[in-house]
């Protein structure tokens, strides 16, 4: 469907910036169930690691290259653009992390 149209249909689903667009056109892999008998703290750390990742991935994507230019405040927008909760500042500082050792 041509972007006119979609506008024309739903004015609120249409990307306005190159960046909205990048991350309305994500892809994600289907979900699977985590392995049992694991102890709490290694599910709330795999699942925090899940949620760096794919901000990261989304910030890489808008053209966020250095972790210098990752704030709180944009990873937290990024968030919500794609429909993630709001990360906490360990989450932001491991996203930051994951951004600073890709460019190697």
């Amino acid at each position: 469907m041509a972007p006119a149209a979609l506008a024309a249909k739903h004015p609120s689903k249409v990307p306005t910036t190159p960046a909205a667009t990048a991350l309305t056109t994500l892809t994600t892999l289907p979900k699977k169930p985590l392995p049992a008998g694991r102890p709490r703290e290694w599910y709330v750390s795999h699942n925090r690691r899940l949620k760096a990742m794919r901000l990261a991935i989304a910030l890489l994507d808008t053209g966020v290259h250095r972790p210098e230019r990752a704030t709180d405040r944009r990873i937290r927008a990024t968030a919500e653009q794609i429909g993630v909760h709001p990360p906490s500042g360990a989450t932001c500082r491991m996203v930051r992390s994951l951004i600073r050792h890709g460019d190697r």
